[in-house]
């Protein structure tokens, strides 16, 4: 019996040395993040590489911040974003007085200063309808060539399985010289972050997400993750399987709000409110039925099924679902304006004024990018309306607009003599307003956001609701 406690108090003494030593291991690392020993880089300073640089800084990392705009890089070194996001012009302005903030116009330049390498530049479609990883490509590239024993390069952006092992490290290995888990590590950490509160995803809401390109990467990855994501972290057997979580979160919600739309428009015929019927299901917790809308718009939710589709295309899987809501919510800009032309007083709409309010992918955020403003726009145009204004409280010029399109942030002025409103981003603005507001003219409700009481004596129609 004694020789069996003492293994046992020799096990516990191990397992707690071990656990000094790992809790040592993890302090000498953020030690050596907040010396500026080991110096970070951000490639990409837009919507997602701005709060995760920011994180950093505000674990108190020295920081190479580096993009390809002369004007985001002008902004950054005055302690300015261009996005709205809140606390990075806080992250930016600290830094820079503490002299932790550096930012730099030369890729290769940032990878020869950083021992810590996060690539955060866009992954869009091309028009092919497959991820567009140029921009990717180009970062590698310059990173590889500044690559050193001993770095870490963290890949951020949602991209199809596959994008980290077979495109980027194998740009990483040829320009350095290097090879992986021998020499450098490599990472895959997807953003989850929701625009308007994502510092506060990165450091409180969610963990972490973290693969490796082999066990030593893994570690690595997980232990300086760890240091900005109070919520731990999630480590992944392996890339390619934390490629696909990140694009299974955008793709239940695309299906999912194209289930909603459905019901919607069903409802609309059926003389059913589908608000007051959504409110009541999702009050039982197996129930979780999103909103629907007047399109999906943004870099993330339209975007994940088409890379889902072209790998499962090229796997020879047929994903019916995945694409089908596509196809549903893709519809829905023409639809909308379908029903709301219905409640213009005109045989010829030649003649008529409309006016959007929203050009935001959503309520809340500046970033117009896939808005389902422009396919409203691009719908009306076919059905040569007089006149087109739309009107936004955050977004004050957009050169994607074409030139005829009076964009403004005067609601008066967009809602003036118009012959019909429709409201297409649920911005918090909007939610309050009143018939008075809009002079007077025919709204459609693209949200459901609005008060039907306030305009029960006019024409009026809201997704989801019988005319």
């Amino acid at each position: 019996m004694k020789n069996r406690n003492s293994k046992i108090q020799a096990v516990s003494a191990n397992k707690k040395q071990n656990n000094n030593n790992k809790n040592k291991t993890d302090a000498d690392l953020a030690s050596r993040v907040r010396s500026g020993e080991v110096k970070i880089a951000v490639y990409g300073l837009g919507h997602v590489g701005s709060p995760l640089a920011s994180s950093w800084l505000r674990a108190g990392a020295h920081l190479i911040g580096v993009d390809n705009s002369s004007k985001v890089l002008e902004n950054a070194r005055k302690g300015r974003t261009h996005i709205s996001e809140p606390g990075v012009n806080e992250a930016f302005s600290k830094g820079l007085k503490e002299k932790r903030f550096f930012v730099y116009s030369d890729p290769l330049k940032a990878s020869q200063d950083s021992q810590f390498k996060l690539i955060c530049v866009p992954v869009l479609l091309n028009d092919s309808f497959t991820a567009d990883l140029s921009a990717v490509k180009q970062v590698a590239t310059a990173i590889g060539q500044g690559l050193k024993k001993g770095d870490v390069v963290s890949l951020n952006p949602s991209v199809p399985p596959g994008t980290s092992e077979d495109i980027i490290l194998p740009i990483l290995e040829e320009k350095s010289g290097l090879k992986v888990e021998q020499d450098f590590y490599m990472v895959y950490n997807p953003e989850r972050i929701y625009e308007g509160r994502a510092i506060e995803d990165i450091e409180v809401r969610y963990p972490a997400i973290v693969a490796g390109a082999g066990a030593k990467s893994l570690e690595i990855g997980a232990k300086l993750y760890s240091l900005v994501a109070k919520k731990g972290v999630i480590k992944m057997s392996n890339i390619r399987t934390a490629e696909a979580e990140k694009l299974l979160e955008g793709v239940y919600r695309d299906v999912n709000i194209a289930l909603a739309n459905e019901m919607a428009k069903f409802c609309e015929k059926a003389g059913i409110d589908f608000w007051e019927a959504r409110e009541a299901a999702n009050s039982q917790p197996f129930c979780h039925i999103h909103k629907p809308g007047v399109g999906v718009g943004g870099a993330c939710i339209p975007v994940y099924p088409q890379f889902i589709l072209h790998a499962a295309n090229i796997s020879g899987v047929e994903c019916k679902i995945v694409s089908f809501g596509r196809n549903v919510n893709d519809a829905m800009p023409a639809y909308c304006v379908e029903q709301a032309m219905k409640l213009i007083d005109r045989s010829d709409v030649s003649r008529a004024t409309v006016a959007l309010l929203g050009l935001g992918f959503r309520g809340g955020v500046s970033d117009t990018r896939l808005s389902p403003t422009y396919k409203v726009i691009e719908e009306l145009k076919k059905l040569k309306v007089k006149e087109i204004r739309v009107h936004d409280p955050l977004v004050t010029r957009d050169p994607n607009l074409p030139p005829d399109i009076i964009l403004t942030s005067d609601l008066s002025r967009a809602a003036k003599n118009a012959d019909l409103v429709m409201l297409i981003s649920d911005h918090p603005e909007y939610h309050n307003i009143t018939n008075e507001d809009l002079n007077g003219a025919p709204v459609y409700d693209g949200r459901g956001i609005l008060d039907t009481s306030r305009f029960a004596d006019r024409r009026f129609a809201s997704i989801g609701r019988p005319s």
